[in-house]
């Protein structure tokens, strides 16, 4: 058995290390300033190691933004559900109902997701206005949905048209119309990119900034990222709260990330390799 030898690959492993080093040192920056005092964050040269940690910023959030962590919970879960309902049919329809104006639909799907989120949340401000939305969960939802249905329906066409045809000419001989064939054929087999853009679509209604700034701002549930905008005032910023929030806020997304990891390899790629 050839083995590469080991003079010719160290660099490529301490490359690796290092860059791995370089992107992760915010999040190790972001858990060193929760644990840091107030008085001791302007301190030249700065605290690279939390020697006396304290706690207050974890306090703080467990004291005031629970509600928020849960309101966005629930505004990510709905952009799930929401994008899904709508991405998976349309997906089915454009890869295998032969609908006409397929490539149209599918280029312009690529240009709603290259419109600017300011631009968007201009307009549903205005929309929502007469409508008596602004500060609603709902809203929000559905604000949140026009980000991550374009790609969910993008990524459900390219998987569902690898699709083999004869499982839909099975179900077919056996009498299933269109919609039966998408729901006991179709939708089992796209497990893997349902999972992918659920995780999409809750990570982007996750970490939204722009439309809960514009469209809730005055509402009586917040979700966790205006509620980290609020430690930040005029005259003093709680920094060891605002980060202690951030790393709070991101053990949900991490936690999906890893559990979900394989799924979404797996239906990010799908519909690549047509045999």
């Amino acid at each position: 058995m050839n083995r590469r030898p080991y003079g010719k690959t160290w660099w490529k492993t301490a490359l690796g290390l290092f860059f791995t080093a370089l992107m992760l040192f915010p999040v190790y920056w972001m858990v060193n300033v929760s644990l840091t005092e107030t008085s001791d964050l302007r301190s030249d040269p700065p605290r690279w190691f939390p020697f006396e940690p304290t706690f207050v910023g974890y306090t703080a959030v467990f004291d005031q933004q629970l509600p928020s962590l849960a309101t966005s919970l629930l505004i990510g879960f709905g952009c799930v559900l929401l994008t899904v309902v709508i991405a998976a049919p349309a997906g089915y329809a454009l890869a295998l109902l032969n609908l006409r104006g397929g490539r149209t639909l599918n280029f312009l799907l690529l240009v709603a997701q290259m419109i600017p989120a300011v631009v968007m949340a201009m307009g549903f401000y205005a929309i929502y206005v007469r409508l008596g939305l602004l500060n609603t969960i709902p809203g929000l939802i559905v604000a949140n949905s026009t980000i991550a249905v374009p790609f969910g329906v993008l990524l459900f066409t390219a998987f569902m048209s690898g699709i083999p045809r004869e499982l839909l000419q099975a179900a077919r001989i056996d009498g299933a119309g269109a919609w039966r064939t998408f729901r006991s054929v179709v939708l089992p087999v796209s497990r893997n990119s349902t999972l992918t853009v659920s995780l999409f679509a809750f990570l982007w209604a996750w970490s939204d900034f722009i439309f809960a700034s514009t469209l809730n701002r005055n509402g009586d549930l917040i979700p966790i990222t205006l509620g980290i905008y609020k430690y930040i005032g005029n005259n003093t910023t709680q920094w060891n709260a605002i980060m202690a929030t951030a790393v709070v806020a991101s053990v949900p997304a991490a936690i999906l990330l890893v559990v979900a990891q394989r799924y979404v390899a797996a239906g990010v790629t799908a519909g690549a390799v047509k045999d």
